[in-house]
């Protein structure tokens, strides 16, 4: 946790929170590969420290591969160190990669079955915002599953603040989000239990 606040201190517009995501959002986050049989290709973005990274590899299965992308190079290191070196060496038949890149350039082998991403979209410009999610969705399989969160609130206690800039930012990126969950049949669910409150969004690709 300390590694995680340290960096999040250094580099808030890409960590996106002051404190790592909890038990109870990261099994709303990682629901999706529940239901899916093996062999299963799932991506995860913005693994940080790894709360969402460390249920995924109790849930994968011989055959599985699993890729992650974290632009920040301390967490790639950490998440190495603490999680990903020793399930390589007690689990040899599943895949895991991990790819010290920005998701907009990282070459990858989909497509994927799900994708899971961090990343804290209210914190970007909306042209990366949907620059992303259209990388993210030309990656996952037709009728995979794309999972995201915001922080509850988050928005509306920005725009509260914000100048005339932020506030019209902030609108489309909002304008954003609710497409995506016309178009691909968004699913919300609201995890009270994380600091601050989430809202977990689960898209299912046409």
């Amino acid at each position: 946790m300390l590694d995680f606040v340290r960096q999040a201190i250094r580099d808030f517009r890409h960590t996106g929170s002051l404190w790592p995501s909890s038990p109870q959002l990261a099994k709303a986050m990682t629901r999706a590969i529940g239901s899916l049989p093996a062999p299963r290709r799932i991506l995860e973005v913005g693994p940080g420290t790894g709360p969402f990274t460390r249920v995924l590899l109790e849930h994968l299965e011989p055959g599985d591969r699993l890729d992650l992308v974290e632009l920040n190079r301390s967490f790639c290191k950490e998440l190495d160190r603490r999680l990903l070196r020793s399930f390589r060496d007690e689990h040899p038949s599943i895949e895991v990669r991990m790819h010290c890149a920005r998701i907009e350039e990282v070459v990858l082998d989909p497509p994927y079955d799900v994708i899971i991403c961090g990343l804290p979209f209210n914190n970007f410009p909306p042209k990366l915002v949907r620059s992303i999610f259209r990388r993210l969705l030309l990656l996952l399989r037709p009728g995979g599953e794309l999972v995201y969160f915001e922080y509850a609130g988050v928005r509306a206690m920005k725009w509260s603040v914000a100048g005339a800039k932020t506030r019209h930012s902030l609108r489309r990126i909002s304008a954003v989000g609710r497409g995506l969950r016309r178009r691909h049949s968004g699913r919300r669910t609201f995890v009270l239990g994380n600091l601050p409150p989430a809202i977990s969004v689960r898209l299912r690709k046409r």
